[in-house]
């Protein structure tokens, strides 16, 4: 699940220039994990991605986005996990469903999926305290040629990005390697929403914007640290619409089409390693 831009980037004071530098580093290196905590981390992508599996036979034409989400809820708890999003910061279902332009955020209700849509479904599970986040876009029935190729871009987005990163890099590279992606097809990348670190908080250190900016290129991707990749792709202009009457709900602002892909990456000492890979499902270099 994508969060806004929580942090805002510390101002430079002249020769103080180092000094913040080597803070901020000490900050991350606070989020490098022991192997113990790895291995927890390892453990809670591969439930969240036995639940993405579970649930890739369902979500299809005539099933509601609300019943997609009571599967979610009644999967997670029998296997004795949390639901991340259910009462987060008052979020009341156990996942999101966001249809055609809904960008991100999309509440689970009655609407029932019909030929032609595109949905992301977005599930985080907390096991034994630990977070594994992830989403897919699913390609209901026979969908436009617009829709198969956003949701293609929001795909391989994501995994040229994984596939670019090393130990240690700026965080800037996955936002270069999406907007390359992006300026193929003709595709805007949001910006609002961005990828976020996780571990035994939800959302925290550091930002993953989609997009290089200035603070993605001062900040680095140490081994031990676990974050999202969560591209989101517009089929039209780039341009967001908060929905005001449950202030959840993301729109494009033009009613494009909109698609997402996410995992939750680990970075390793020998290179990023995706904690949520779906044994069923799509992998890199898939076609839709």
């Amino acid at each position: 699940m994508d969060c806004t831009d929580l942090f805002t980037p510390a101002r430079d004071f002249g020769d103080g220039k180092q000094l913040r530098a080597s803070n901020m580093l000490q900050n991350f290196r606070k989020l490098q994990l022991s192997e113990v905590q790895r291995q927890q981390m390892r453990a809670a992508g591969r439930f969240n991605a036995q639940l993405m599996d579970y649930l890739r036979d369902f979500v299809k034409a005539g099933i509601s986005t609300e019943r997609i989400d009571q599967l979610v809820h009644e999967y997670t708890l029998s296997n004795k996990h949390t639901p991340a999003t259910l009462g987060y910061l008052g979020y009341t279902k156990s996942c999101c469903t966001s249809v055609n332009d809904v960008i991100c955020h999309g509440i689970p209700c009655d609407y029932i999926l019909k030929d032609g849509d595109i949905v992301n479904v977005d599930i985080t599970s907390i096991v034994d305290g630990w977070h594994g986040d992830q989403s897919e876009t699913f390609l209901i029935g026979n969908v436009s040629e617009q829709g198969r190729l956003v949701t293609q871009c929001a795909f391989d987005a994501m995994h040229r990005a994984i596939q670019a990163l090393t130990p240690g890099c700026s965080v800037s590279v996955i936002g270069e390697c999406v907007v390359a992606e992006a300026d193929k097809y003709g595709f805007t990348v949001v910006r609002e929403y961005v990828g976020h670190g996780l571990g035994r908080r939800f959302h925290q250190y550091p930002n993953v914007p989609h997009f290089p900016d200035r603070k993605s290129r001062q900040d680095y991707l140490l081994p031990g640290m676990c974050f999202t990749i969560e591209p989101m792709i517009n089929a039209g202009a780039r341009f967001t619409k908060l929905d005001t009457n449950d202030n959840w709900t993301v729109r494009t602002r033009d009613a494009s089409l909109s698609a997402q892909f996410e995992h939750t990456i680990l970075m390793t000492e020998q290179g990023p390693e995706i904690l949520t890979t779906c044994p069923n499902g799509p992998k890199f270099g898939h076609r839709f």
